[in-house]
């Protein structure tokens, strides 16, 4: 069986069983199960703590597990990302007091805190730059700096509000864009059935980005209505009725629906049509 690590646990766990569950696979009901069978498919599955995910795949005890593109970095594990998912995305930056820090080489002697430490460590020794300390903290990081744990903090940055909130400001380029992503230990094999895991992602995460678009549009006019919809390779277009019409299929991003919709209308096509797409192998 292939063998799979999923988080138990945290904003991680919950979104990456939906995706599995989009995908085919058995997800657990019970929060308290750690091991489920899924035999139909062959697979495996082990619900791990995330920051758990990539010390085991990096092991060799499990084939693949989905962890955040954060945890990964900073295990340190011999486990590489293999497929980025489109989930729990965040951004980490560096924060200080305001006004005293503007760029990331101030940070040169100074005391960091983090809850990454391995990742903060390696971003700064890429710059070139050797803080006075790294602190671990495992949560409330924005506290340190008032509390006299640290002078800078490195952390995950969605609004800013919780960093003003604490009198801290943000500065610099971002540390690391995050977000889940399936992983696999570094230069292993990729088994057969990791390779039909990714194509089932691939499919569910192309389901959420684009949908199916139907209309009817005058033959003269199919040429122009098809450089508005291209689709992926090339649009369905089909005779009807009355030959003086085409129907046309493509699939479109689900972020320009509306858009696209209108453009196609300005155009001449009429009976525009858009339909979810649930699953797909392209």
């Amino acid at each position: 069986m292939l063998r799979i690590a999923v988080p138990n646990k945290g904003s991680l766990s919950e979104p990456a069983s939906d995706m599995l569950r989009e995908a085919g696979y058995r997800q657990r009901r019970d929060s308290r199960e750690l091991v489920l069978a899924d035999p139909a498919n062959d697979v495996e599955f082990f619900f791990l703590r995330p920051r758990d995910v990539a010390v085991y795949v990096g092991a060799g005890t499990v084939d693949a597990g989905i962890t955040g593109r954060d945890l990964l970095l900073d295990s340190g594990a011999d486990a590489e990302e293999h497929l980025p998912l489109g989930f729990a995305r965040s951004t980490f930056r560096f924060a200080a007091p305001v006004g005293e820090i503007t760029e990331i080489s101030q940070i040169e002697g100074r005391s960091v805190a983090t809850s990454y430490a391995v990742l903060v460590q390696n971003y700064l020794a890429a710059q070139g730059i050797t803080p006075k300390s790294i602190v671990r903290l495992d949560g409330a990081v924005e506290s340190s700096v008032k509390l006299g744990v640290a002078e800078v903090i490195a952390d995950v940055v969605e609004t800013g509000t919780t960093l003003r909130a604490a009198g801290l400001d943000i500065f610099g380029e971002p540390i690391l864009k995050s977000e889940a992503v399936l992983i696999r230990r570094r230069g292993a094999d990729i088994p057969a059935k990791l390779d039909q895991l990714t194509r089932r992602l691939q499919g569910v995460l192309t389901a959420h980005e684009y949908v199916l678009m139907d209309y009817d549009v005058p033959v003269h006019l199919v040429d122009a209505a098809v450089a508005i919809t291209p689709g992926l390779e090339s649009p369905t277009v089909s005779p009807l009725h009355d030959r003086d019409w085409a129907a046309v299929r493509a699939m479109v991003r689900r972020d320009q629906t509306n858009q696209v919709m209108d453009t196609l209308y300005e155009v001449g096509a009429r009976a525009i049509l858009v339909t979810s797409i649930h699953a797909c192998r392209l």
